[in-house]
């Protein structure tokens, strides 16, 4: 796991989007084509403002969704799949192909259709963040670490959900969807690369739980860790509780 410090949130994601397009870039060279998983919410914001500017060949490029509420329309504020398409799908309309996950649907058909497309596609890049909770995607603690699915059904605890509520996406606990479809932790570690883009002072205590801490269910983005090429971005917020010292 490399961790990269950067001044404030706007370096994090620029850093962290400009470190993806090399990657993608590159697999396009050697491939043909790049497989690549994107995630939603505020610590994303960033990186994909970054990574539309890059000059990519996205007409070669496919895109996976990380996880999606189960039972939220896409017309909700607070839709993912509303998220990325806002964000990146309208913004690199040449993109060769994106799988979104369909909440509205029955979630355990949604679940089996995608993981018998995703079966064919090995990811080269994962844009991911880490929660409040330490979740990763939507894998909150305690998370199954034994499952190989890659996308499965998942209920959201309290501390998940206060999450959303404290970033604006709802009013109260009583709106968020109780479960949500998501990328499995074991599909994301099967990413060649996988970038982690972690900014505010919130996420501090899980970012040092997730890093310096051994690997734990109960800190989900901890098996991060055993990632053979992982970048962690944070930016002097979230790293505050890191203890630099005693890292190599």
């Amino acid at each position: 796991m490399k961790i990269f410090v950067e001044k404030n949130k706007d370096g994090l994601g620029e850093a962290s989007g400009k470190l993806a397009a090399k990657f993608i870039k590159n697999a396009i060279l050697k491939n043909g084509v790049a497989n690549i998983i994107l995630a939603t919410g505020n610590s994303q914001i960033g990186t994909l403002k970054q990574l539309v500017k890059e000059d990519i060949e996205w007409n070669k490029v496919v895109m996976f969704h990380l996880d999606e509420y189960v039972g939220l329309p896409e017309s909700h504020p607070s839709s993912f799949r509303r998220f990325l398409k806002r964000r990146f799908l309208e913004k690199v309309p040449s993109l060769k192909t994106s799988y979104l996950i369909n909440g509205e649907k029955d979630a355990l058909i949604e679940c089996n259709r995608l993981n018998n497309i995703i079966e064919n596609y090995p990811i080269d890049v994962a844009l991911v963040g880490i929660g409040e909770n330490g979740h990763l995607a939507f894998n909150d603690p305690p998370a199954d670490f034994a499952t190989y699915q890659p996308y499965i059904l998942v209920s959201l605890n309290k501390a998940c959900k206060q999450q959303q509520v404290s970033e604006g996406w709802f009013r109260s606990i009583d709106e968020v969807p109780a479960r949500a479809i998501s990328m499995s932790c074991n599909q994301i570690l099967k990413s060649q690369y996988i970038i982690c883009a972690v900014p505010d002072s919130r996420k501090a205590i899980a970012v040092k739980y997730c890093t310096e801490n051994p690997v734990s269910n109960m800190f989900p983005a901890s098996i991060l860790q055993l990632h053979s090429d992982c970048s962690v971005f944070l930016d002097k917020f979230s790293s505050s509780l890191l203890d630099f010292k005693n890292r190599t």
